[in-house]
């Protein structure tokens, strides 16, 4: 009987618990009590990010395979996933610049700007520049080079739009996807007849801006927790913190989308 119990599946098995929680290794002396919350937010953002990661290629499948109900599913737990790290920002904001000071130290050259994860999320979402992963090791750039040669999310949406009897021209259908996506008028067209006889491709374009909202709105507080611990200095892998990432700010993922708006 035992033996049985031992070998049994259990939430600490099925989780991985005993490793999970070995995996914070604080660094300062002590450790600071301020820099365990740090390790925790950041990990929980990587596990967010694979999550993120994982629901686009399921959307991505579902929406070229037509599956509109599908795609709305995944896409809408995009969005929450994305509300959830817009709220870490308030747990991080706990810590004061005094308290981030008391170990700030230790992390070196380590930098939020390292995470391959996110230069993914970026390129998955249709990111394209040779600065996307040229600070990253040999294999994660070789990971984000293989995802910006073939179709992002949105070279995805074209593809629906098409099967919806919305009728894309083939040199978007076909371009270059290792090339970054221009905004047309074409397109746009296309999206205002959409919105005016298609409610349910519309539903999709919709929760797409949904998507773009939540990445902005979540870059914009991140800058602003930044600016309200570290002010404007340079930030620890280097970059030029509040600078840099306030140059992140309002670059729209879908431009498209954004620039009917004021067309209906």
């Amino acid at each position: 009987m035992s033996t049985e119990f031992e070998s049994a599946l259990t939430y600490a098995s099925y989780l991985a618990v005993d490793e999970l929680l070995q995996l914070q290794r604080p660094l300062s002396d002590g450790p600071e009590h301020d820099e365990m919350l740090f390790i925790v937010i950041h990990q929980t953002y990587e596990l967010w990010f694979k999550q993120i990661l994982h629901e686009m290629n399921g959307v991505q499948k579902e929406i070229e395979a037509g599956n509109t109900y599908g795609s709305l599913a995944m896409l809408g737990r995009i969005r929450t996933i994305l509300k959830i790290c817009v709220a870490q920002v308030d747990v991080l904001e706990t810590m004061t610049p005094l308290q981030f000071n008391s170990f700030r130290d230790r992390l070196s050259s380590s930098s939020g700007f390292q995470s391959a994860q996110f230069r993914e999320v970026e390129a998955v979402l249709g990111r394209r520049d040779s600065k996307l992963a040229g600070h990253l090791p040999l294999e994660e750039q070789a990971t984000i080079a293989q995802i910006t040669s073939r179709r992002s999310l949105w070279d995805s949406v074209l593809v629906y739009l098409n099967q919806r009897g919305h009728a894309v021209p083939n040199e978007y259908l076909e371009r270059d996807f290792s090339q970054h996506y221009t905004p047309n008028e074409q397109v746009q067209e296309i999206l205002l007849a959409v919105h005016r006889t298609d409610p349910e491709t519309a539903m999709i374009c919709e929760r797409l801006l949904d998507i773009d909202e939540g990445l902005q709105e979540w870059r914009y507080r991140h800058v602003k927790m930044v600016e309200r611990t570290i002010g404007h200095k340079s930030g620890t892998g280097g970059s030029s913190g509040v600078g840099y990432l306030s140059s992140t700010l309002f670059n729209p993922v879908f431009p498209d989308l954004w620039a009917i708006r004021d067309r209906f």
